[in-house]
């Protein structure tokens, strides 16, 4: 703490009284001595008291502007000496590692060639420490210190003790009964301190966090039926030590309650509730969830749109039936106020074009106003991943039927650059390095661009998106790869080049289609492999460069979002490629993956099921070549290129595969702040199919394989790896098998 004396001298008594015939200022600098006289508030020939002339002495000390005033009475004259505050001459921070001085100095607010205020010190030296306590180091203790220079000027220096991070050593919940304390720590924000914490910083106890994992905690049960939820009371109790948390979060989790009986009724003439009634999708018997009362409202407020029925609100009316578990919800169509958006101000946007956060909105100015479309739009600003904060709010416009919109937001870092690094028997050391801007130039764009090179192989993609393509729901995206092979595992080189533009746009709700342009420029050289006229791949090396030209499409439907079960969502990704639009080939190739995924057990237990498959379909005297057809690790349990058609020791690749992948994943029982699950797999697949073959060709005709293993998932600090154990169990003569793999854990 800093601490002054301010001196005056001796008052007489209160009651005696002073007339003063001029008042003297000595000691001041830089104050006026006008302005000082007037915090006095003495004018000659006055009668005041003592008293009066103690109040005096406290305006001007109140005015914050002097270290030290003194009141003295002289006769008929009142001499006021004050001594000024210095001036600040610079500012130092001492003994911080982790903010930086540049950092520290934007929170504070006394500054360089400013008067010094004792006030404003003590109340920057709370900030760095409200700065360190959201950074987990709830110890850090922040002292002002001054050094006193020539012509009354200081120094100010902030003398900090950092202290180290206050952990969280556990997260217990007490009074859930459906889930697992382990379900809910995957909910809330923070994190239980693990193995690696020096790299993760989750697990440090930030104060306010408990709050926003009380939010979570209940929309997580919100969204599965519990309405009666509450949490009762979140403890944080620092341990003996001073040096970890335990946090204990109490709740309540009340019954599971399921929709009952889903009713429309309609309070405008001209509307009719069995048409809004049939755009449900909710049905008796699914488990309630404010989520889908939402989305079903959205639904019926766009039908009345298209319909042209201006101001048309639905407002859900639910009735409690406690006998059964269930909410019977009615949807009431009325009309709404008459309210008009005057116009949409965004602030806080230094990068971001308007046009970017404006396309956020399906209102404009003029439209009526529809409060959820509000939070709807908010929500799509704030999943743009480009702003740190944002806040839409409506305030009341020009005229009582307006309103005006506010969109402030904050901007954060939308770059990233990538660097990594692989090893395989196969193409020994290999690193890549990658450079992403999600929103260039503030446009809301993509462009992405990476390198990876191995010892035999390079590979390179640039790739740049546009996601309002003229302005409307439309992403158009342009694709250019490029990957080079001169592998010594390999009997052949090649060069494979691509380039793909594409325009992508919604059919349904949960469907999109993508239409594109696909040019693919293939080149085989250098065969070292098995030779005479008969022989597959000295053919088609001896072919050389060709090129082929092509339209295609991608129809994508995905129920991960909005489907009816938070629990469950199916992907289904098809899409065909028509080459011979020009170039050399004329063929079609067809390819379909569906994933299927639910969570049992009180969503301990993961099950997956992936089905995919691909074909190739040569026109005329066009045959297909080993970088055209399909090749790689189809199915676990066997190597890259490990089944299917061969000639000789080389792998030719098939123009057909499929293969049928389920997955179990479940919790091990460890502590788990350790971050490893476990996994099993049953695999089933083959690749076949040639368009020209010979005597020494193997496996060409469909022959399933299949392998089951399990996994250990291991959620690192470098990212969700999966070591995966098989055993195949079906095999053809010349498979070559793959006992142990690591690979990139993904998530459906």
């Amino acid at each position: 703490m800093i601490s002054f004396t301010y001196l005056a001298s001796a008052v007489p008594a209160s009651a005696q009284s002073f007339r003063f015939n001029s008042v003297v200022v000595e000691g001041n600098q830089r104050i006026e001595t006008s302005t000082i006289q007037s915090f006095a508030g003495i004018a000659r020939g006055e009668t005041v008291t003592a008293g009066e002339l103690n109040d005096a002495y406290q305006r001007i000390l109140a005015s914050g502007l002097f270290e030290e005033v003194s009141l003295n009475p002289r006769g008929n004259t009142l001499e006021i000496t004050v001594r000024e505050f210095p001036t600040i001459s610079r500012i130092a921070f001492e003994g911080n590692t982790k903010l930086k001085d540049d950092d520290l100095a934007g929170f504070i607010e006394s500054a360089s060639r400013q008067v010094f205020s004792p006030a404003k010190a003590e109340r920057d030296a709370a900030i760095i420490v409200d700065a360190y306590s959201e950074s987990g180091r709830a110890a850090a203790r922040v002292t002002p210190r001054v050094i006193r220079r020539s012509d009354n000027r200081v120094d100010l220096v902030f003398e900090i003790f950092e202290g180290s991070k206050i952990e969280v050593q556990r997260l217990s919940f007490v009074g859930n009964r459906a889930y697992s304390d382990r379900r809910l720590r995957r909910v809330v924000g923070s994190k239980q301190a693990g193995v690696f914490r020096a790299l993760i910083n989750r697990d440090t106890f930030v104060e306010d966090r408990i709050e926003f994992d009380k939010q979570l905690l209940a929309d997580f049960y919100s969204s599965r039926g519990y309405v009666d939820f509450r949490v009762t009371g979140a403890n944080a109790e620092l341990a003996r030590e001073r040096d970890t948390y335990f946090i204990t979060f109490n709740i309540q989790e009340g019954q599971q309650f399921k929709f009952g009986e889903i009713t429309t009724v309609s309070e405008i003439p001209e509307v009719d509730a069995d048409e809004y009634q049939e755009a449900l999708k909710i049905r008796p018997g699914v488990i309630y969830s404010p989520t889908l009362v939402e989305n079903s409202i959205s639904r019926m407020e766009r039908l009345g749109l298209r319909q042209g029925v201006d101001f048309l609100r639905v407002e859900p009316r639910i009735t409690r039936n406690d006998r059964d578990l269930t909410l019977d919800v009615e949807f009431v169509i009325v009309r709404g106020p008459r309210v008009f958006v005057e116009r949409i101000d965004i602030e806080g946007n230094t990068t971001t074009l308007d046009r970017v956060i404006r396309r956020q909105f399906d209102t404009v100015e003029g439209d009526p106003f529809n409060p959820r479309e509000i939070r709807e739009a908010a929500s799509r600003i704030r999943a743009l991943g480009y702003f740190a904060d944002a806040s839409v709010d409506a305030r009341e416009g020009s005229r009582p039927d307006t309103v005006v919109v506010d969109v402030d937001v904050e901007e954060q870092s939308t770059g990233s650059l990538s660097f990594g690094a692989s090893f395989s028997t196969t193409s020994g050391l290999g690193v890549s390095v990658g450079l992403a801007e999600r929103n260039f130039l503030g446009r809301g764009q993509t462009l992405a661009a990476s390198v990876g090179v191995s010892a035999d192989n390079a590979q390179y993609n640039i790739n740049f998106t546009e996601p309002a393509f003229l302005g409307r729901d439309v992403a158009f995206g342009l694709n250019f790869g490029l990957v080079e092979t001169e592998d010594d595992f390999a009997t052949y080189d090649t060069t494979i080049g691509t380039f793909r533009p594409s325009l992508t746009f919604p059919v349904s709700e949960n469907g999109r289609l993508t239409l594109l342009y696909s040019a693919r420029y293939d080149e085989m050289r250098n065969y070292s492999g098995l030779q005479g006229p008969n022989s597959i791949l000295a053919r088609e090396t001896a072919q050389g460069e060709q090129f082929a030209s092509g339209l295609g499409y991608v129809y994508t439907f995905d129920t991960r979002v909005s489907g009816l079960n938070p629990n469950a969502g199916v992907l289904i990704s098809a899409g065909q490629d028509f080459y011979g639009l020009g170039g050399d080939l004329t063929y079609i190739k067809s390819t379909i993956r569906a994933i299927a995924q639910t969570r049992v057990l009180n969503e301990e237990v993961t099950l997956r099921a992936t089905l995919e498959g691909g074909a190739l379909n040569f026109q005329g005297s066009d045959n297909s070549r080993a970088v055209d057809r399909f090749s790689g690790q189809v199915i676990r349990g066997f190597e890259p290129n490990g089944i299917g058609p061969r000639e000789g020791r080389d792998q030719l690749g098939g123009n057909f595969y499929a293969a049928l992948k389920l997955d179990a994943e479940f919790p091990l029982g460890l502590p788990e702040e350790y971050g490893l699950s476990a996994g099993a797999f049953l695999d089933v697949g083959s690749i076949w199919g040639l368009d020209v073959t010979n005597a020494n060709v193997q496996s060409e005709s469909f022959k399933a394989r299949s392998a089951m293993g399990v996994s250990l998932i291991w959620t690192s600090p470098f990212g969700p790896l999966r070591f995966n154990f098989s055993q195949p169990i079906s095999r053809e003569t010349g498979d070559r098998s793959q006992n142990f793999d690591l690979t990139i854990a993904t998530e459906f």
